[in-house]
């Protein structure tokens, strides 16, 4: 009975973190969850094909670059790269807005096993990467850019753009626009024309815990792909399916058990 109970509590965890029914509590821990994931992929990733592949300013930055020192085929690459994310985030929309029409609660989890499934492809694309090098190195940078604008295209729509997860730059300004916040004195002689400041410590904590985890991934991912090589997209692949199948689950007893 206990062991029952506790599959049951695991299986409800995993169950509102992708259910459609959202919670603040719920965005937290599911973009928290993300966060750690693309840490993991971005630095792993890095070791793998020496790109950074989680933001777009780089990328769009380095194709300026190159077209004004006449390097046409680095620029296209970049161009390439930025569609590539593009592509993720339009296919999420794309997900969420087909689930939503049909009533699905696995509307963001049908989205999060796409991206397993095309991590779990990154993997085996790296696996013969030296064979091939030429070839299956645009490919897996292509891989990992539109994985990364899948996931944080999910965040996004999940959070009604309160989070982000697979760059940084946002959740740091918006951390230390709180700190300042924080540390900003309040005192004045004029009492009665004082604009009082105060930090939102809710956000605080949220922006500290997503900036955390992120990093902790990335150690992680990096630590992983170095004693593991490619095999370490395996673990960050299951996580994601985990999180997953509870609503993919239900949707399917649901129509089994539709007349």
């Amino acid at each position: 009975m206990l062991l029952a109970w506790r599959v049951s509590m695991f299986f409800k965890f995993l169950l509102q973190l992708t259910d459609k029914e959202r919670t603040r509590r719920s965005n937290l821990q599911f973009g928290g969850i993300l966060a750690f994931v693309a840490g993991a992929i971005n630095a792993g990733g890095f070791l793998a094909v020496q790109r950074y592949t989680s933001h777009m300013t780089g990328i769009v930055s380095s194709v300026a670059d190159d077209l004004v020192v006449g390097s046409i085929a680095l620029a296209l690459a970049g161009v390439v790269s930025l569609a590539a994310f593009i592509g993720g985030a339009i296919t999420t929309t794309l997900i969420i807005s087909w689930a939503r029409r049909h009533a699905l609660r696995s509307k963001y989890a049908l989205a999060l096993l796409l991206e397993a499934a095309l991590l779990l492809v990154f993997g085996l694309v790296g696996a013969n990467l030296k064979s091939l090098a030429s070839l299956l190195v645009p490919t897996a940078v292509l891989l990992l850019c539109f994985i990364m604008g899948l996931q944080n295209a999910i965040v996004t729509k999940i959070s009604q753009a309160e989070i982000r997860t697979t760059h940084m730059t946002g959740v740091i300004t918006d951390l230390g626009i709180e700190l300042g916040r924080l540390i900003y004195w309040n005192y004045s002689k004029k009492a009665n024309h004082i604009q009082f400041v105060k930090a939102d410590t809710d956000k605080l904590f949220i922006y500290a815990t997503l900036l955390g985890l992120f990093f902790a991934g990335g150690i992680a991912g990096a630590l992983a792909f170095k004693a593991m090589g490619f095999s370490a997209t395996l673990p960050i692949t299951l996580l994601l399916v985990a999180m997953a199948l509870p609503a993919i689950a239900l949707d399917l007893r649901n129509a089994a058990n539709s007349p």
